[in-house]
């Protein structure tokens, strides 16, 4: 039995702590600041393996006594990208296994110097991109001898956009702000390069369907450091519907709210609604050579939202949960072959898609599934069972 601490209740960790209690094998404890919100969680879920708790895990000192006074193997951090060195350096102190979903590059920097000579794992970077897409895009490469290109292409977008940015908020603000505001890093010539968010941008065309994609920040992963020399070009860049990034230029560039992200935030809570009838479009595509020959291969996947638990979650829930546990699932079922500071592309992208919760990337529910539930009214109650919150 594995026991471990989700910190976080919010739309990630609420799933997270679900799919591990449900599947057996697990004790969880879901820690959130706001203990009722926790709470409503673990009785929604109704699991009797699932306990939460009331804890500021942003202080590291609270956070000690926590995991002091109730044992785990392993702490899971759902919490806001620049909580986890805090929580890195609790787990390190404590002898856990740690996992985050940060995309920040400063953050995944401190964690990994935490790791240094550390017995257990400290798995960074494990939601969708950087995570999942940097498993699937490892899993391309291994097939070449020689590699020229690179790209890897991520977005989590409304199913049905209807206002002028085209986009519904589907995970976290701050996050997002994050992504579209900070330096990004590719691959050129064989050298790490740095690039400016929102830039890059091109047409990319998906079963039929045009999109956009343009330069985020963190995406990258560890991958450029792990093949950099190796290739001649590499880049990650987010997907969205045509017309998005010149509206992001206009609010983060020319009306200067990149340096006042607080108001960005609230502006766009306040305007932007969220949805979980979304889809995610994971796509790497991999060119170089193989028998002597100048190949291609890509790995194109779309997810939609699916009822879990007797609930629609949305798919950026999905693939995000899915992806941490997954690996979660990998590493302690063998912490021997992972200790210390552990990169995604140590995953193989089989072992995944064949783990029980890696499963739900290829379950194969399409975009009829969210509507089905909104249409019987069970749609946006997470925090309750079936039926919603009285």
């Amino acid at each position: 039995m594995h026991r471990v601490l989700v910190l976080g209740a919010g739309k990630i960790g609420a799933l997270i702590s679900g799919l591990l209690a449900d599947a057996g094998g697990y004790e969880v404890e879901l820690a959130d600041v706001h203990a009722e919100t926790a709470r409503a969680v673990a009785r929604a879920h109704g699991r009797k393996n699932l306990v939460a708790h009331g804890l500021d895990a942003a202080d590291p000192a609270a956070l000690a006594r926590h995991v002091a006074g109730h044992p785990v193997d392993a702490v899971i951090s759902s919490l806001p990208y620049y909580c986890n060195p805090g929580v890195a350096g609790v787990a390190r102190e404590a002898g856990l296994h740690y996992f985050d979903l940060t995309e920040d590059v400063e953050v995944t920097r401190a964690v990994r110097a935490t790791a240094e000579g550390a017995d257990r794992a400290f798995v960074p970077q494990c939601g969708l991109a950087p995570g999942f897409i940097s498993i699937a895009a490892n899993e391309l490469i291994s097939h070449f001898d020689e590699l020229r290109s690179i790209r890897m292409r991520v977005g989590a977008l409304p199913q049905h956009p209807n206002n002028v940015l085209k986009y519904s908020l589907t995970w976290s603000t701050e996050g997002l702000i994050n992504e579209y505001g900070n330096p990004c890093f590719a691959i050129a010539d064989r050298r790490l390069v740095e690039a400016a968010p929102l830039e890059g941008l091109e047409e990319i065309e998906i079963d039929g369907t045009l999109y956009e994609a343009f330069n985020t920040s963190g995406g990258l992963g560890s991958l450029g450091e792990t093949y950099g020399d190796r290739c001649e070009q590499m880049n990650y860049k987010t997907i969205r519907y045509p017309g998005h990034c010149q509206q992001m230029r206009l609010l983060m560039n020319d009306l200067k709210l990149n340096q006042d992200r607080a108001t960005l935030k609230k502006i766009l809570e306040n305007a932007v609604p969220q949805t979980l009838q979304d889809v995610v479009i994971v796509y790497v595509a991999v060119s170089g050579r193989q028998d002597g020959e100048l190949r291609e291969e890509n790995y194109v996947n779309k997810i939609y939202p699916q009822e879990i638990l007797g609930r629609l979650w949305s798919a950026i829930q999905v693939t995000t949960a899915a992806g941490i546990t997954a690996v979660v699932d990998l590493v302690l079922e063998k912490p021997e072959r992972y200790r210390g500071f552990v990169r995604q592309e140590q995953f193989r992208l089989p072992e995944v898609l064949a783990n029980r919760f890696g499963a739900w990337y290829s379950h194969g529910a399409d975009k009829s599934v969210s509507g089905r539930i909104v249409v019987e009214g069970k749609a946006g109650r997470q925090r309750s069972r079936a039926g919603g919150m009285r």
